[in-house]
């Protein structure tokens, strides 16, 4: 059940899905950097993937390219509603990422790409425990966030969000059994949908 901070985010994309459907809602809309940090990542990790946060489905449906199985999560049911109709063939949940409908071990790969951006600092070790327990040995997550003063709040659109940085992500990482092994940073162009600094990072389960 979403309960807590989860539902009041769940409830805030409810309210603004449309639009935001309507801004970000297909693979076109996205910069051709994102898609490709996330094909090869993709391309490199075997099994099941799921797309932690995955919104309208379109970065779901990304990842099933190739014949792949790849299904969502999310907590705004408009998102899910979405997804489902957008994306008929792929299995999407309306869940948290606190109790993921999932057995351990069962996935290749995790996507969570600017989802963890309004989870709390102090909830995000619960949060990569559980992606940990569900990720296959070996198994890696591709996290994509806001690249600035880490914990640090802002005013995002939708609800309020924090900033991270490599370094500090990596520390909560190594706590849960990841190990980082790959990182980008960069600046954002004229004509992006965000102006905030970019920042993603792979890490792998031990």
């Amino acid at each position: 059940m979403v309960q807590g901070t989860d539902a009041a985010v769940g409830s805030a994309y409810d309210a603004r899905a449309a639009e935001y459907v309507e801004l970000a809602g297909a693979i076109e809309q996205m910069d051709a950097r994102d898609a490709a940090v996330i094909a090869a990542w993709r391309d490199a990790t075997p099994g099941r993937l799921l797309d932690a946060g995955c919104g309208p489905g379109h970065w779901t449906e990304f990842l099933g390219t190739g014949g792949r199985e790849a299904r969502g999560v999310d907590l705004s049911a408009e998102f899910i509603a979405t997804a489902r109709t957008r994306h008929p063939d792929v299995p999407f949940d309306l869940g948290t990422f606190r109790d993921l409908p999932l057995d351990g071990g069962s996935v290749g790969g995790i996507l969570a790409w600017y989802s963890l951006i309004h989870t709390p600092p102090a909830d995000l070790p619960e949060i990569l425990a559980e992606f940990g327990r569900v990720l296959a040995p070996g198994g890696s997550i591709l996290i994509g966030f806001f690249d600035g003063e880490p914990r640090e709040s802002f005013a995002h659109a939708v609800a309020p969000a924090f900033f991270w940085s490599a370094d500090a992500l990596a520390e909560l990482l190594a706590d849960a059994g990841f190990a980082v092994v790959s990182r980008e940073t960069r600046g954002r162009e004229q004509g992006e949908i965000s102006a905030r600094p970019h920042g993603s990072l792979v890490a792998r389960r031990r």
